[in-house]
């Protein structure tokens, strides 16, 4: 079967790295493909292309429109608040994104880290093994602790299989009610919906953003959300930088109203390294690669190259995006922001 001409997009916050695993594994399977140059002229480079691999979702209109006969867009990436979803529908064109079980065990994953590495104090204990000062800081256990879960969802529940193993309770907010017999290395020891959440937050040790980006969850934590957690309590991010109002934050931080954070995603990226709150020994930057790991460029290549042979012989597309789905709606998790 002839597979479709594929032109590649990567906005220039895409690791290369990246990049060239999924040319590479199109290129294994006999796809005539190509890199567009976002520098110089679209139309040529959008000749004869029937499918466009989107990394991250970050294409402008002129890049749509340049590519107005194209067949699909597929967005290599979950969250759909950077994509103009409407844009790409209203060209005709058919658009699909890898879902959020592709990167999900990543995302736990990399939660974990920032649980531990905030519970045992880490960049205090490695400025004190840079001046020679040993033994200390005492790091607290998780055992015992509560984490609050805020959207319970493929990467909300991977944490909660890694965290319960440590003794750790675990509160978790959704808008989807929890239905059937739930594994009981997942079931969370509170659940509740929109209504709950306030009191979740207010109840947990460690607070995990697991949401997407919409027009409900803007600043989801906002002043008046940071001021109803403890004040060791600490806040991890590796959903989307929006769902936090960064300037209410760094006032709790530099305060002292707040234990910690752990920080994966900005509101604007790259972030802006010299705010005061982010020099501090109990804040955790990373440069949003907690989703970024083999096994979620594997899965989401896979669907790419399925939805290519899909498109190649007619049939139905693996996670259609639809008009709904726009402005971050893509699957159905809002909260509240009040």
């Amino acid at each position: 079967m002839r597979k479709p001409n594929v032109l590649f997009y990567s906005n220039k916050g895409n690791d290369p790295r990246y990049l060239i695993d999924v040319l590479e594994s199109f290129s294994q399977e006999g796809y005539e493909k190509k890199t567009l140059d976002a520098g110089k002229p679209l139309e040529d480079q959008f000749r004869g292309v029937e499918m466009v691999v989107d990394l991250g979702g970050w294409a402008t209109r002129e890049m749509i429109d340049a590519g107005g006969k194209v067949n699909l867009w597929q967005v290599l990436g979950t969250g759909l608040d950077h994509t103009d979803v409407g844009y790409i529908l209203g060209k005709n064109i058919k658009l699909s994104y890898t879902p959020g079980t592709t990167s999900a065990l990543s995302l736990g994953e990399c939660s974990v880290m920032f649980l531990l590495m905030l519970a045992r104090n880490y960049h205090s204990a490695v400025a004190n093994l840079n001046s020679g000062l040993m033994y200390r800081p005492a790091g607290r256990s998780l055992k015992g602790g509560t984490l609050g879960i805020l959207g319970f969802g493929a990467s909300g529940r991977e944490l909660a299989r890694r965290a319960k193993p440590f003794g750790m309770r675990i509160e978790a907010i959704d808008i989807v009610p929890l239905e059937g017999d739930v594994d009981p290395a997942i079931a969370p020891d509170f659940f509740g919906g929109p209504d709950d959440m306030d009191e979740v937050i207010a109840r947990c040790d460690y607070l995990s953003l697991h949401l997407h980006l919409t027009e409900n969850t803007r600043h989801l934590i906002n002043e008046r959300r940071l001021a109803l957690m403890k004040p060791d309590a600490c806040l991890i991010n590796v959903a989307r930088g929006g769902l936090v109002d960064e300037d209410a934050l760094g006032e709790a931080l530099l305060n002292g109203k707040l234990g910690g954070a752990a920080l994966d995603v900005f509101a604007q990226e790259p972030p802006d390294m010299n705010r005061p709150e982010y020099q501090l020994s109990n804040v955790i930057l990373t440069n949003h690669v907690a989703g970024c790991t083999d096994d979620m460029i594997r899965e989401r290549v896979l669907i790419g190259l399925d939805n290519g042979r899909r498109l190649a012989a007619g049939e139905v597309i693996l996670h259609p995006v639809t008009a709904e789905m726009g402005l971050g709606k893509c699957p159905s998790r809002k909260l509240a922001q009040t």
